[in-house]
């Protein structure tokens, strides 16, 4: 018997690639415990990338800010939360950090009223989009409990309020299926995003969503981004299936920084 070398041997694509090591992932960590290394891993990965400025969309009570800056980046966080009850909180947390910005809005393709579905989750699923009986099913508490009306811009008309010339800018979606929306707001900005971090859906889990083949595909297509790191996000306890999981992608434009010399 013959024996190819491994150079020659064919590889799975990145999509297979990606979902199998989000599955082993999923299986090592469980449904909602990520692992104690993921923040210092990603902002390592901020760091590498030069980021200097985080877009956090739907940053809810600002758990995300606040882990970036117990893990060490220290750059310039913008949050957008269209919601008054979680905002106060947001607001709390921020309020001493110069550096941390909170706008009063949610981000999608068009600029003007966005009804949202509440959930009851304390609003953390909460999502333009109508839930599907499969998140319900695995996650029932997250039932929809309501609707609230509030204000949404497009990215691009806020690009310049929010931005300054020369800024690397990393986007955090956590927009429940609107991941697609967000990012065609940014319309003729779309080139400076330099970093994504969104939820992708492995099963449809919002009506009209973007999934995991969807976001990873408009994120290197479009926007020329390098899947960097997946965790798994949301599990069916029932049977253990992941359902979602969390994708950071980056623009691979900065050279790799020399290897540190051995200690003598």
């Amino acid at each position: 018997m013959t024996f190819s070398p491994l150079s020659s041997l064919p590889l799975p694509p990145l999509r297979d690639r990606a979902l199998s090591a989000v599955r082993r992932l999923g299986r090592a960590a469980g449904p909602g415990h990520p692992g104690a290394d993921d923040g210092p891993r990603l902002v390592r990965l901020l760091r590498r990338y030069e980021i200097d400025l985080v877009l956090d969309v739907g940053a809810y009570s600002g758990a995300y800010g606040a882990m970036l800056r117990r893990c060490g980046y220290e750059g310039r966080i913008v949050s957008f939360e269209p919601l008054r009850e979680p905002r106060a909180e947001l607001r709390l947390r921020a309020a001493e950090d110069p550096c941390w910005t909170v706008l009063p809005y949610a981000l999608g393709d068009r600029t003007g009223p966005l009804v949202l579905n509440i959930a009851g989750d304390a609003g953390v699923s909460t999502s333009a989009l109508a839930m599907l009986d499969r998140h319900r099913a695995a996650a029932p508490h997250t039932a929809y409990t309501g609707t609230r009306s509030v204000e949404a811009y497009r990215l691009d008309e806020l690009w310049e309020r929010v931005t300054a010339p020369g800024e690397r800018v990393f986007v955090r979606l956590a927009v429940q299926g609107y991941e697609r929306e967000v990012l065609r707001g940014a319309g003729a900005f779309a080139d400076e995003i330099v970093g994504v971090q969104a939820g992708a859906a492995l099963v449809p889990l919002y009506e009209g969503g973007a999934g995991f083949d969807d976001v990873l595909a408009y994120a290197r297509d479009s926007l020329g981004l390098a899947l960097m790191s997946v965790r798994p996000g949301l599990a069916d306890p029932r049977d253990g299936r992941l359902l979602q999981c969390e994708l950071v992608l980056l623009r691979e434009d900065t050279p790799i920084p020399p290897q540190a010399a051995p200690s003598v």
